[in-house]
């Protein structure tokens, strides 16, 4: 029988041969404290589910434990060690009406995935939560584990004394068991069981429906004990109500999962997850020192995400993960949509046209881009897919979608398709054919191009000029790459721009236009002054790569800056870290042009957003004879801009960590112990917790904080936040020994948690170490396949990726990535496309490097 990697053909044979009735599921978690004898630590999962099926039919069910005490079907006792294999459970002969009991011993997770048991080292709590997207419910009870095979649920836990234990139905503790109310039909990997000593805190959500009944919705939300401190729950269940008043306005259709419980919990490997009635986000969105705007309105869009999530996803699920972008597109778009109007995160359109963006735009460049409607063959091509392509670009495909038929039609759309198809599943068919409804347009020819091809379009202006200065004609011209040639239509306003009298850079006519085909003609600017600077995709409605002519990218050189529309500035920037990232720009001159027009970006999301493009064009796309002067030169105007923003303000503290991220030279590092022994102070700079590890990080990569140093520091800061940042300090330091020891710790060990696993890869791989790390290359291909085969998906995936010798950014290396594509074409599909992505990344940063070399 296969093994733990279902395939589309088996979900859609299971799917045809039975019907799931109910699910009751028993957790006993009072082994999750307490020394333990055995490794792996187990606790026991008693399942019961009742089922119908073609009579005489033969399936399975899923199950991923270490062992099965007891099976029985139709009252039946089966023997485990015939009919399990450690991933399924075999069933034949079915009845018309079935019931399955499975009594498992299922282990606890230190990867994140399935039952995550962590132990706080701040006071010894243990904590307990599941995540299970795609296809990890099966590692905590036995199920039919496929989206499609919806069912109700009534969970029951035993934990341990004082624990208080939530899942997505309220809960009574009785007899010292928690009970649960039955769900509403739902999928396997939106079920969730929290456990632990959380800190909990309650407030209420109450509104007057249309039908004039009054609509309840008890709100929790809950932290570890150490983080209750620095949890602002209040701003937690303000977004939350926000969002809450906007769905119900918008949607139609009253929030159907009773309460709505959000927990932040330790070690989580995702932003967040729409578990209904149990949301379940990483601890890092509450905030132990001092943060931006933009570190809040980030919060915010993943809670409305989330939000979004029990109409799009949880309610109506799609029927395989081919379709997973019938959920996360639309979260991912409605999360701004929300944010922007129902939230003081009025510029939220701006974060998204310059970072979720950058993210499609690049996915969408890799030998892996697919359609946003994906081919998924199997669980492990689905973990892959949760990537730009099926939330950001999908998300900007939907915006261009409500530009297209309208906001009142695209909405209407939605509100027929939750009452359509409440608690079923669905495929691309079911959206188009309501949105074809409510908009009068053929929204097939759409999808085929925007849904069911890869690739994204450049767009570029032409402007033709008469001899009083005046446009004559403006045309679009569209181009693809040859790799995905498809020409798409695009509804984009094009601005046209000219300085003011006081040096503004400012818009002074606008037309919208349809573009099709590779050339579009904007008649209605002709005529128009002169523009020092044309901006295709003004207003940012389309989805699309932004070139200038030749006019404009000379008027950028000058005078970004001067750029008033903190949009139009943003998609400016974007463009030209596109032009950089494809060669078309030299490096050294993105870097110019931030550190000369970067201190006056009002956006702090922006502004971060140019610090980390910046430091990747020092790290990989500037020629290496040219990295040290770059890197000089972006220390002295990071201290030049941190030392004149004004104290105490947001940007101070982003050109702060900015300084102590590019940080090199001796005086640099001087500075940097300075602020953090109190030597040196910068008005209005609060050296927290969080700060001070921030300048730790560049002290230990450069040799000037050893361990005794950060031995002290954890000791100072002894607790789960503490720890991952020391053990990524540790892995930083400048030594071969180091770097063999964290390699092993990685590669060759898993006692390493998932959080410990991610921090120790980031302190891996430091740019200026890159002669330390060179001997990994050939480590590196040695080792990848029996990594992937012997750990878990997601640590495979953070091994591959994080591993990767990008920093040898060398012909050789590419060589070697070549080889081993060349010598594992029967390698996992999955694998070769993470090593495929890495390479092309290096490819890229070597045609870039010659860019900047030239």
């Amino acid at each position: 029988m296969p093994g733990e990697n279902l395939s589309r053909d088996e979900a859609h044979e299971r799917a045809a041969l039975l019907s799931v009735d109910g699910y009751e599921v028993f957790l006993d978690l009072r082994s999750a404290v307490g020394e333990s004898g055995q490794e792996p630590r187990t606790f026991r999962s008693v399942t019961t589910i009742r089922f119908r099926a073609e009579p005489g039919a033969a399936s399975f069910a899923d199950l991923i434990a270490p062992s099965v005490t007891a099976l029985s079907l139709n009252g039946r006792d089966l023997d485990p060690a015939e009919v399990f294999d450690g991933t399924r459970i075999a069933l034949e002969d079915l009845a018309e009406e079935n019931e399955l009991v499975v009594d498992a011993q299922c282990a606890y997770s230190r990867t994140g995935e399935g039952m995550h048991r962590f132990v706080d080292p701040e006071d010894g709590e243990v904590y307990l939560y599941t995540q299970y997207e795609p296809a990890d419910s099966r590692r905590v009870y036995a199920n039919f584990e496929q989206p499609d095979l919806k069912a109700p649920y009534r969970f029951q836990v035993q934990a341990p004394e004082g624990w208080t234990v939530w899942s997505n139905g309220v809960g009574e503790l009785s007899d010292g068991v928690w009970r649960f109310a039955e769900t509403k039909p739902i999928s396997t990997y939106i079920t969730t069981v929290v456990a632990g000593p959380y800190h909990y805190v309650e407030d209420r959500y109450e509104r007057v429906l249309a039908d004039g009944t009054r609509l309840e919705i008890p709100l929790g939300a809950m932290c570890r004990k150490g983080l209750a401190p620095h949890f602002d729950a209040d701003d937690v269940f303000l977004v939350t109500k926000q969002g809450l008043d906007f769905f119900h306005d918008n949607f139609d259709y009253p929030y159907p999962f009773g309460k709505y419980d959000q927990a932040f919990v330790p070690e989580y490997n995702l932003g967040a997850m729409e578990n209904p009635g149990l949301v379940t986000f990483r601890e890092e969105f509450i905030f132990r020192g001092k943060v931006t705007q933009a570190s809040y309105e980030r919060r915010a869009n993943v809670i409305l995400h989330e939000m979004a999530h029990m109409w799009f996803g949880d309610l109506v699920t799609m029927r395989w993960w081919d379709d997973l972008w019938l959920k996360e597109s639309f979260a991912d778009f409605m999360g701004s949509f929300s944010m922007v109007e129902a939230t003081r995160f009025t510029n939220g359109w701006i974060t998204f046209a310059n970072n979720r963006k950058a993210w499609a735009y690049r996915a969408d460049q890799l030998p892996s881009t697919h359609p946003v409607t994906a081919d998924i063959r199997d669980l492990e091509d689905a973990k892959l897919n949760f990537d730009g392509i099926t939330y950001a670009k999908g998300a900007s495909v939907l915006k261009q979608l409500v530009a297209y038929v309208g906001r009142d039609a695209f909405l209407e759309g939605a509100r027929r398709y939750f009452k359509r198809h409440a608690y079923g599943n669905t495929v691309l068919g079911d959206l188009l054919s309501v949105l074809e409804e409510t908009s009068g347009r053929d929204m097939a020819a759409w999808s085929r191009s925007w849904l069911q091809t890869a690739g994204v379009n450049s767009l570029t202006p032409q402007v033709i000029l008469n001899a009083e200065g005046r446009v004559t004609e403006l045309s679009v011209l569209q181009e693809a790459a040859e790799s995905h040639p498809e020409l798409r239509p695009h509804r984009v306003a094009v601005g046209l721009y000219r300085r003011a009298a006081g040096g503004a850079l400012e818009r002074y006519a606008r037309a919208e236009v349809d573009v099709e085909g590779p050339r579009t003609v904007v008649a209605e600017l002709a005529g128009e002054q002169a523009p020092e600077l044309v901006l295709v995709n003004d207003d940012d409605l389309t989805y699309c790569k932004i070139r200038f002519d030749e006019n404009s990218l000379v008027t950028l050189r000058e005078h970004l800056g001067d750029i008033t529309d903190p949009l139009a500035r943003a998609l400016c920037w974007s463009a030209l870290w596109s032009l950089t990232r494809d060669a078309l720009m030299p490096a050294r001159d993105f870097i110019g042009l931030v550190l000369r027009f970067a201190g006056r970006e009002s956006d702090i999301g922006v502004l971060q957003m140019l610090h980390a493009w910046t430091n990747s064009a020092l790290t990989h796309y500037a020629a290496p004879e040219w990295r040290e002067e770059g890197s000089r030169a972006l220390a002295e105007g990071a201290l030049r801009e941190l030392r004149i923003a004004e104290p105490g303000s947001q940007h101070q503290l982003t050109w702060a960590r900015f300084l102590a991220a590019v940080a090199s030279s001796p005086a640099d590092l001087q500075l940097l112990q300075g602020l953090l022994d109190g030597t040196a102070k910068i008005d209005g700079l609060d050296i927290d917790q969080e700060m001070r590890w921030a300048l730790l990080a560049p002290l230990a990569a450069h040799g000037a904080a050893d361990e005794e140093v950060l031995a002290a520091e954890l000791a100072r800061d002894d607790t789960a936040s503490g720890k991952r940042h020391q053990v990524r300090c540790l892995a930083a330091r400048p030594s071969a020994a180091v770097k063999a020891q964290a390699w092993a710790s990685v590669v060759e060990s898993s006692a390493l948690s998932n959080a410990l696993v991610e921090a120790t890869i980031s302190g891996f791989s430091q740019p200026s170490q890159r002669e330390l790390t060179a001997p990994y290359v050939a480590k590196y291909f040695d080792a990848i396949e029996r990594v992937w085969a012997e750990r878990s998906i997601q640590i495979g995936m953070d091994v591959v990726r994080g591993l990767f010798p990008h920093l040898q950014s060398d012909e050789a290396t590419l060589a070697a990535a070549d080889a081993w594509l060349s010598a594992h074409e029967a390698a996992a599909p999955a694998l070769r496309r993470l090593v495929l992505e890495a390479r092309d990344d290096l490819a890229r940063a070597l045609r870039a490097q010659a860019c900047d070399a030239s």
